[in-house]
């Protein structure tokens, strides 16, 4: 692989904009080396004499000042090395331009030169960009290392206080505990702080300073140095202060009256915690319990994973620019023959981009620190929940993958076939089926194709370099691929299409007549199978990824209680374009719970508790959008989730209308029904165009589109509008009851109307995560923030 593409790959892609543009420097190197071959020497001038044209182009070097060292000068003492340099770099020291550095060419009255004067001056802006934002990225990280170590001093402190650490009997003696408990502090994270060096560093960060596997050995640890714990135990029992062990191990201590400086700043993470912050004005003070330390410790694990992925991201940022710099210089030094990259990269080396240590120093303490504090030194565990694997491609999901979905054709192809050979398409029970069971079995065909759309948005995104594991909120190595989600569809189908090809088959049959009941159970069956598999606690079949779904569900339907995160509305979103999904789990309660399913009848409909019911659950997820832009419109102040509010509810009092239509009939419902949507439809589609895919901007770069786009052929931006309108409109022709195709079953066109609804929702979803991944690029967020478990209240402290 080229340098160039394996760059692009390498790169954070949030950070884009900020790494050395390689292609367009490599590019004007293209434009000199054709200057240089257009202005070749003739072929007649090859006829010359070879002494001859080598002392000329000896004297047209010497004259530009680019006389280069033979062998005959390496060896003369005294001659300085400054003969065979082409370029000074110098910082530029004028007032608000500290770090910028320029390039002089040595060489500029040389036939084109234009074109070097023009490289360097761009690698100059590449690298000044580079090193400002380097500069700008590590200021960031050390204003968040000392905020950790705050963190950390708190932290170790409430566990003193809450575990009640007594150092044995003896110091039992000699103190009393109150007395300890004032006066002795905990060993506590030392502050991360610029030394007067400028450079960073970790002051006892731990308890015991471990920096290598050496250190981490138990033997060593007992025979260097001793454990916080002795040292705090020797001080009760002696009732002094070792200030020298302190400062020898690399510590300063935390006294645990930073816990009156400190209020506990823990998220609410059920409903009733929500409504009892809402109903308590004041903040949450500490009350020292084990399940207040256990939830700080969990967030400050996060808050640990976090900030080290961005300082391996910025360490990361750093090499690939270093990297660059050297092979863009040595492509130049190569076309020109010159000797031009050892000055630039002893530049680069010297400057703060190559000089500094401080983010490598950072990582190696938040290991250290991270892996004491939590892991008790066990270095394989800490290192394994900071830096987790991503997951291999495993060749039995392909395996299985090919094997169920063959499977699956095979069944679909079978289904058809018994259809057309039975004619049942003809048969007197066809409108019974398609009434009772067809919407059982319809429900697994709507969850099927969701995530056959998934699975090819998650090609796509991979495909574009949309980072949808960080959007999504994924930890990091349990987001699922698109053979996965693939493989779970197929084999979801397979279990479907059996019970299906089952169940017409035992219909059919005149000798499994008494076996009636077995038979119009199946769908019911699949369905706590499903149930089972998706709610099952045992660690099989994702369950990382199972647990993260149903606690969104669970969160979109506790909606306003919880935080609204992206994966919150996002899950609403797709429900919204399931509403036939979840009428058919409506169906399934009545069709067993209140019909008679061994004779095939459904009598609940007739109840006038149920088109209310019909209604009530259709949206649901509508609603639930709804609360959850009112929420975000109060804590963000965005008037745009106001905006978007009002276009759910629009919806919702369509959808009501149109259900009242279809129920009640007659001309003010029609009137009402077409009005309503028409409204919404309109309301609908502008958003999806403009709003959530951010497209149709008039002064953008590229017409009626906007200004960046992942997906290089215009032409699929244009078709996703129009495609997007027809199916919003399609939707819309179904719930008013326009004239349906006469061989196809009302319940079947619903059906297709619905799976049409879901191939929209798909789509929205690819352009919908595109817009979302350039916000992120654009604003250069490559990490998520976590909220601190605690807030220091400076007024005290002070």
């Amino acid at each position: 692989m080229k340098f160039g593409k394996d760059f692009a790959s390498q790169m954070v892609h949030e950070w884009q904009e900020a790494y050395m543009d390689y292609n367009y420097l490599k590019s004007l190197l293209n434009d000199i080396l054709n200057f240089k071959q257009k202005n070749a020497p003739l072929p007649e001038v090859a006829a010359t004499p070879r002494g001859s044209l080598r002392r000329k182009l000896t004297m047209c070097k010497a004259f530009s000042g680019l006389q280069i060292r033979y062998n005959s000068f390496k060896g003369s003492p005294g001659r300085n090395n400054h003969e065979d340099e082409v370029i000074v770099v110098n910082p530029m020291q004028q007032e608000g331009s500290e770090g910028h550095y320029e390039t002089t060419l040595l060489v500029s009255c040389e036939e084109g030169a234009e074109c070097e004067l023009l490289f360097f001056r761009r690698l100059d802006d590449e690298f000044n960009k580079v090193l400002s934002f380097y500069k700008k990225k590590v200021g960031e990280v050390k204003v968040e290392a000392v905020e950790l170590s705050k963190q950390m001093d708190a932290l170790i402190a409430l566990r003193i206080k809450v575990d009640k650490i007594s150092f044995g009997m003896q110091s039992a003696q000699v103190m009393d505990p109150s007395t300890i408990e004032n006066t002795l502090s905990p060993a506590s994270v030392g502050p991360i702080h610029l030394s007067s060096s400028g450079r960073s560093h970790m002051e006892a960060i731990q308890e015991v300073e471990m920096t290598n596997e050496e250190i981490l050995e138990e033997e060593a640890i007992q025979e260097v140095e001793m454990t916080s714990e002795e040292i705090l135990e020797e001080e009760a029992r002696t009732g002094k202060r070792d200030t020298t062990k302190m400062n020898r191990m690399g510590f300063r201590p935390a006294p645990l009256e930073i816990l009156d400086h400190v209020e506990i700043n823990i998220e609410p993470e059920t409903p009733i915690s929500t409504l009892r912050s809402c109903i308590m004005t004041s903040k949450s003070h500490l009350s020292f319990s084990k399940e207040e330390l256990s939830k700080a410790e969990e967030q400050m694990k996060k808050v640990f994973v976090e900030f080290y992925q961005k300082l391996r991201l910025l360490k990361s940022y750093r090499s690939l620019n270093v990297m660059a710099f050297s092979k863009i210089m040595k492509k130049y030094d190569k076309i020109t023959s010159r000797k031009a990259s050892k000055s630039y990269l002893e530049m680069i080396e010297k400057s703060y981009l190559g000089s500094s240590d401080e983010v490598s120093e950072l990582i190696a303490g938040v290991e250290a620190t991270f892996i004491k504090h939590f892991f008790n030194g066990n270095r394989r565990k800490g290192m394994k929940y900071l830096r987790p694997q991503a997951k291999r491609e495993k060749h039995r999901v392909t395996f299985f993958l090919g094997l169920f979905s063959g499977c699956s054709l095979a069944l679909v192809a079978a289904i058809a076939v018994s259809i057309r050979a039975r004619n049942l398409l003809e048969h007197e029970g066809r409108g019974q089926y398609m009434e009772n069971i067809f919407p059982l079995y319809s429900l697994f065909g709507f969850i099927v194709l969701h995530m056959l759309m998934y699975a090819g948005n998650i090609y796509y995104w991979r495909h574009f370099r949309v980072n949808y594991p960080f959007i999504f909120g994924f930890k990091q190595g349990t987001e699922l691929g698109y053979k996965q989600v693939l493989l779970l569809a197929s084999g979801l189908s397979l279990l479907a299409l059996v019970a299906g090809l089952y169940h017409l088959d035992m219909d059919m049959d005149p000798k499994t007549q008494s076996f009636e009941t077995v038979t119009e159970l199946t769908p019911l069956a699949l369905v706590i199978v499903l149930l089972l598999i998706t709610f099952c606690p045992l660690n099989i079949l994702y369950r990382s990824s199972r647990f993260f779904l149903i606690r969104c569900a669970w969160r979109c339907l506790c909606a306003p209680l919880y935080k609204v995160t992206l994966p919150d509305f996002f899950l609403a979103d797709q429900l919204t374009s399931q509403v036939q999904a979840i009428r058919s789990l409506q169906f399934y309660v009545c069709y067993y719970a209140w019909g008679n399913f061994r004779t095939r009848s459904n009598t609940c409909q007739e109840s006038s508790i149920y088109p209310i019911l019909y209604i009530f659950v259709a949206i649901i997820p509508f609603w639930s959008r709804f609360i959850q832009c009112l929420r975000r419109l109060f804590e963000e102040r965005n008037s745009m989730q106001g905006f978007n509010s009002l276009k759910y509810l629009s919806t919702i009092i369509a959808l009501v209308m149109r259900t009242l239509y279809d129920q009640k009939r007659g001309t003010f419902w029609k009137i009402m029904a077409a009005t309503t949507s028409g409204i919404t439809t309109v309301a609908n589609t502008y958003w999806d165009i403009v709003i959530d895919w951010g497209l149709l901007q008039r002064n953008s770069k590229n017409p009626w589109l906007r200004d960046k786009l992942l997906v290089p052929y215009k032409i699929v931006y244009f078709v996703a509008i129009v495609l997007d309108i027809i199916l919003r409109l399609v939707w819309m022709q179904l719930v008013l009851d326009f004239q349906e195709l006469p061989f196809l079953h009302k319940k079947a066109f619903i059906a297709i109307v619905a799976c049409l609804e879901i191939l929209r929702r798909g789509m929205w979803n690819f352009f919908r995560l595109e817009n979302e991944h350039l916000n992120n690029v654009g604003k250069y967020r490559a990490s998520k923030s976590v909220p601190l478990p605690f807030n220091y209240d400076e007024d005290k402290s002070l």
